[in-house]
């Protein structure tokens, strides 16, 4: 009787190694205060150089742990943009960020959602000036947060801390972002009305070209959550929001 032997391979199935998540990136919560990343803390960023819609190509600035995706919707002009990545804020960021590469004024407008009403309440979708693609670049931003914050923030130099002006009122349904020469505004529109400048603008001086574009973070480092942006509008002038 000829030998039997045991088979070499196993079926046993190796589970995927689950990414470490620093303690600093952890969100905020009764037990836990998130604070700035480690000083000189950076992750490259992930760059797809192929146009959605109607941006040239898409980032997860500053590698996020999981990857983030972008959809495209042509007959309701929507795009769905999911993201893990724990903040965009302090001196770096992780996002989705779908971008174009611009010189000069700048208007910059969608209808935003949220599709899970039970995500992080800090999570945001953003309208964007970036200086370059790095997660400590130079930007401006007006963002709307799960929870309904609005505000219009901007890192005043590569590397620096981010600032913000905080809109009074919550919950946006239309968010807009202006640059007029080195002016940033935000606009909003909260029931379908005109939309109207909120707040004092800020100053901030950008080399040209620049990174115009939306993205959206989950703001927590390991989990993928989702930002609807639809009736984008992207003008090269300014007072073109709407």
């Amino acid at each position: 009787m000829l030998p039997i032997f045991a088979s070499c391979g196993s079926s046993k199935k190796v589970s995927p190694t689950k990414p470490e998540v620093p303690d600093w990136a952890l969100p905020g919560s009764a037990t836990h205060k998130q604070v700035p990343p480690p000083a000189d803390f950076h992750r490259s960023t992930r760059t797809i150089n192929k146009s959605i819609g109607i941006f040239e190509g898409q980032s997860d600035v500053g590698g996020a742990l999981v990857p983030g995706s972008s959809t495209y919707d042509q007959a309701t002009q929507q795009y769905t943009i999911k993201s893990a990545g724990y903040n965009i804020w302090y001196t770096r960021d992780e996002f989705r960020f779908l971008w174009k590469r611009m010189s000069g004024d700048v208007s910059l407008a969608a209808d935003i959602s949220f599709p899970d009403t039970a995500g992080y309440f800090d999570r945001k979708v953003v309208l964007m000036v970036r200086q370059d693609l790095d997660d400590d670049s130079k930007e401006a931003l007006a963002g709307l947060h799960g929870g309904g914050l609005i505000h219009l923030a901007w890192r005043p130099e590569k590397g620096q801390s981010m600032q913000d002006r905080k809109v009074d009122k919550k919950g946006a349904v239309r968010l807009g972002l202006e640059k007029r020469d080195n002016i940033f505004s935000i606009f909003v529109s909260y029931q379908g009305e005109e939309m109207h400048q909120v707040g004092d603008p800020i100053h901030l001086d950008f080399k040209e070209p620049f990174y115009v574009g939306i993205g959206f973070n989950s703001h927590i480092p390991d989990k993928v959550d989702t930002g609807i942006l639809s009736k984008v509008i992207l003008e090269n002038a300014a007072g073109k929001v709407r």
